[in-house]
């Protein structure tokens, strides 16, 4: 739930309720997007809270994030001590000045519209070259559908849904029940920062009482895309030494200031910090990817809340 308010102090109040149930060390592994208009920040602070069935929720500590202290267009790794409680979230941060990072159906996507793809050609072109270094171009991908994955439920099914990474970037599509042959039909938008990335798609299993099981991947480098080819990409180990079973149907497109780009292999690669095997992911634009939340205290239910205020 968002609430957005005005005044000479901005809020937006996010409660994620997420329980973890009964352990000291839950990972999330969720993502959000916050919209940020003014220049100078703000502060983000966090809430975990011990979730307890038919009475008060229990406070379990706080965190605030400066995001003023954090440059922009890199991805931070916070480890935050909880305040008024014990234990340490571990957060990845990013603030960016880029298109925002989007899901949306398959009807609805910026490059199939001319007058869109038009101007985000205009900004990618060589004479925008001196604009936002660091704004290399974009990706956008097409998860149409998979065919013929592995079974594994024990009833012969599997419960499909796909995940879609580009380095700090995750992205993931809803669960079909009970199928084999799973049609999706989202479009995913990324950001662009290094034209050597790879975009890799995942699919998993969903299990509501464990972690999702592996059923393929496919990794695809980013200069190996060729722009609206609709392909059946076999799915592979999780090493990809090997296929596994099924194929999943993509089209993807990519377009880039070849200048940016060059200029961007002279830096660093950015270090990927999300872990494998997510529950559960959401898009991001301001990324806060809660990961890992330690406490010392007796095993507990755990959810948090979030809340963003502007500095003015």
């Amino acid at each position: 739930q968002i609430i957005e308010s005005g005044g000479p102090a901005k809020y937006i109040h996010l409660c994620f309720i997420q329980t973890i149930p009964k352990t000291l060390n839950p990972q999330w592994r969720e993502q959000f997007d916050f919209h940020l208009y003014e220049e100078q920040g703000g502060y983000v602070e966090i809430t975990v809270w011990d979730k307890d069935a038919g009475k008060k929720d229990d406070f379990m500590g706080r965190c605030t994030i400066d995001l003023s202290l954090l440059s922009k267009e890199h991805t931070h790794k916070l480890d935050l001590p909880l305040e008024e409680g014990e234990g340490v979230l571990v957060i990845l941060v990013t603030l960016t000045a880029s298109a925002a990072v989007s899901i949306s159906d398959l009807s609805v996507n910026m490059l199939d519209d001319p007058h869109e793809r038009h101007q985000i050609m205009q900004r990618y072109s060589l004479w925008r070259s001196p604009h936002n270094l660091k704004d290399v171009g974009v990706v956008q991908v097409k998860v149409i559908r998979a065919e013929g994955l592995m079974a594994a439920d024990v009833t012969g099914k599997s419960d499909p849904f796909c995940v879609v990474e580009l380095s700090n970037d995750r992205l993931q599509t809803h669960t079909v029940y009970k199928n084999l042959n799973p049609e999706w039909n989202k479009v995913f938008t990324f950001n662009v920062k290094d034209i050597h990335s790879v975009l890799e798609v995942t699919v998993y299993d969903e299990d509501r009482d464990r972690s999702a099981d592996f059923l393929g991947k496919v990794a695809i480098p980013l200069l190996n895309i060729q722009n609206g080819e609709r392909k059946a990409y076999v799915l592979k180990s999780k090493e990809l030494t090997g296929p596994t079973k099924g194929v999943i149907f993509l089209e993807i497109d990519v377009i880039f200031n070849a200048v940016k780009a060059g200029l961007r292999t002279l830096t660093p690669v950015e270090q990927k910090y999300i872990e494998e095997e997510p529950k559960v992911s959401k898009q991001v634009h301001l990324q806060l990817t809660f990961i890992i939340c330690h406490s010392s205290i007796h095993p507990f239910d755990a959810l948090f809340c979030l809340n963003v205020q502007s500095r003015n």
